[in-house]
């Protein structure tokens, strides 16, 4: 009787697999490891492998999930992850059967992204300059203010994924820089315009961190980010901008909770869209593959403009 390949294993070239085929990035790859290990988890508990669970076993799990409080978004990206390694193990004749194939998930309503307003993300943007020209404010904490303020405007101005924003390189900040090359999803590249605010801040934020290569007490260095991370190599970790967004939030008079990078990723497309902008060039300018994932922004247009029929028509009931 051939020896069964272990779940690790079979996860193993199931990553790499997607990073090679489909150029799958990091933050997705640790995803599905992350979904994967919990399903095998499960099928360890009750006797079970990737390789002879079947169909009413798949439906235990997604029961189980459900008894845990998952969500059901989070219960469909775990059926998500299942389909496809099944998928991959009959592909690779590991399996002859795809037991996750007659699974359905869990019905989803389709919820509107938070988004802030116009006013909101200008009282974010003027608290940050604030805080990057305060005189008191010593080198290194005028340097990582200047950091946060080029991050918002540049993050505003173009609506990247947060993963794409801190992995910018140095050479995307050049002064006469109209268009920013960015290597998104999959690997894809996309040219993405730049306002007159966000390059101002990128030269200001650019010729800061010049100056403090010679001021040890900084801690800054040469680095071919343009967001390199303070202390340690490579550049700033998502999770780190993502506090200094709530900070800089709380600063503002808002609510931590209602702020985060992604949220500023939607009010870019939602305020483009609400100025009249084309779903199409949207689509482009966020770098979605499929224009059903830009359609939600319209469901928050559609809000606005049937609130403000309902508040200033004229023969509208008051």
């Amino acid at each position: 009787m051939p020896i069964k390949p272990s779940d690790t294993k079979l996860t193993g070239l199931f990553l790499d697999m997607l990073a090679a085929e489909q150029g799958a990035g990091a933050n997705t790859l640790d995803a599905y490891r992350r979904d994967l290990t919990d399903f095998s988890e499960f099928l360890g508990r009750v006797g079970h492998t990737f390789v002879d669970a079947q169909t009413q076993t798949l439906r235990d799990y997604l029961a189980d999930l459900d008894t845990r409080g998952f969500k059901s978004t989070s219960v469909a990206r775990r059926l998500s992850a299942m389909r496809h390694l099944y998928r991959f193990l009959l592909n690779e004749r590991i399996r002859t059967d795809d037991p996750a194939a007659i699974l359905s998930g869990p019905k989803r309503g389709r919820g509107l992204p938070k988004v802030l307003s116009i006013a909101e993300v200008d009282r974010m943007l003027r608290r940050a300059k604030e805080l990057s020209e305060a005189e008191d404010a010593s080198p290194s904490k005028r340097l990582r203010a200047l950091r946060l303020y080029c991050l918002l405007e540049v993050l505003y101005a173009t609506g990247l994924r947060v993963s794409e924003l801190v992995a910018l390189p140095r050479s995307a900040a050049k002064r006469d820089a109209r268009m920013i090359v960015v290597r998104g999803k999959g690997n894809k590249e996309r040219l993405v315009p730049l306002n007159e605010a966000s390059r101002q801040a990128m030269a200001d934020y650019l010729a800061a961190t010049e100056a403090a290569k010679t001021d040890k007490k900084t801690g800054a260095a040469a680095s071919k980010w343009l967001f390199p991370s303070f202390g340690e190599s490579g550049h700033l970790t998502r999770q780190h901008f993502a506090r200094d967004l709530k900070e800089l939030a709380v600063a503002s008079g808002l609510q931590a909770r209602l702020v985060s990078p992604h949220v500023l990723r939607h009010a870019f497309a939602s305020h483009l869209l609400h100025n009249g902008a084309d779903l199409r060039i949207v689509q482009t300018l966020l770098g979605h593959t499929d224009i059903s994932t830009t359609q939600i922004y319209t469901h928050v247009v559609e809000e606005r403009l049937k609130s403000l029929v309902r508040d200033l028509h004229p023969l509208a009931e008051k």
